[in-house]
């Protein structure tokens, strides 16, 4: 069984508002499909959600009722994309399943304090693949919160039977600095106490890998295989749900793995 992270910036143009890279995500539904294994999928939000949560400056909790609206509308666009991973699942011959976040997970002060992994569980059992997103929901201290899909990746990696968890983003993984920069160099591995993960994490140099790589290392701990691989490169996914070697950064925790 894997975990697969469908990165916002991967299934979308997170420079324009509601904007899916269609061709993009049925091709890596295909090859969710094509690989053969058992997978949960949690996909990003990208500009179903980014764009509005930020002007409505959600990620703090609640300030005031005019944020009401935002929550709502963020809530609907985000399931907008999650029909449309939904669809491109079920057409590669999946039979995908949504879990909301809202309906599921329980936050406190922006931390998340349950989800229920059960369900999971279950719907694997009868032979659907889970399919989750990031979203807004309940925050016991801030009446609401964001629910990241790096979040529920973590969350979700105590299951039973899990093998690795793929993060699909937009870059071919971890660089030493932004890979926007000439001569940046791809990490093959990288471990929780080295240099650069720590830089990595303190001042995300890489716009965003941040809370891949924080996650990431949680996840590691447990034994899993964590992958950050290029989704926009045909085949990747594939070969890593196959454990085939391919271009991309992995994540341990020990350098004795």
């Amino acid at each position: 069984m894997h975990l697969i992270k469908l990165g916002g910036s991967v299934i979308t143009d997170k420079s324009r508002e509601k904007t899916l890279r269609k061709d993009v995500l049925e091709r890596l539904a295909k090859e969710i499909a094509a690989s053969g294994e058992k997978a949960i999928v949690i996909h990003g939000a990208g500009s179903f959600g980014h764009i509005l949560a930020k002007k409505g400056r959600l990620k703090n909790g609640f300030q005031g009722e005019w944020q009401l609206e935002y929550f709502s509308k963020v809530q609907r666009d985000v399931r907008q994309l999650n029909l449309y991973v939904l669809s491109a699942l079920i057409d590669a011959g999946l039979r995908p399943v949504s879990l909301p976040p809202s309906m599921m997970t329980i936050y406190r002060d922006g931390v998340m304090e349950h989800i229920s992994k059960e369900l999971f569980e279950l719907y694997m059992q009868i032979g659907m693949t889970p399919v989750s997103f990031g979203d807004v929901v309940l925050d016991k201290e801030r009446a609401f919160a964001i629910c990241s899909g790096d979040h529920i990746m973590s969350a979700l990696s105590s299951m039973k039977g899990l093998e690795s968890a793929v993060f699909v983003t937009d870059v071919n993984g971890v660089y030493e600095r932004s890979p926007n920069e000439e001569g940046a160099k791809l990490l093959d591995v990288i471990y929780p106490d080295s240099e650069i993960a720590s830089k990595m994490v303190r001042e995300d140099v890489t716009g965003g890998i941040k809370e891949k790589i924080r996650h990431g290392f949680m996840i590691a701990e447990k034994g899993i295989k964590v992958m950050i691989i290029n989704g926009l490169v045909p085949g990747r996914l594939e070969k890593a749900l196959k454990g085939e070697e391919i271009i991309g950064t992995e994540l341990r925790w020990k350098k004795d793995d």
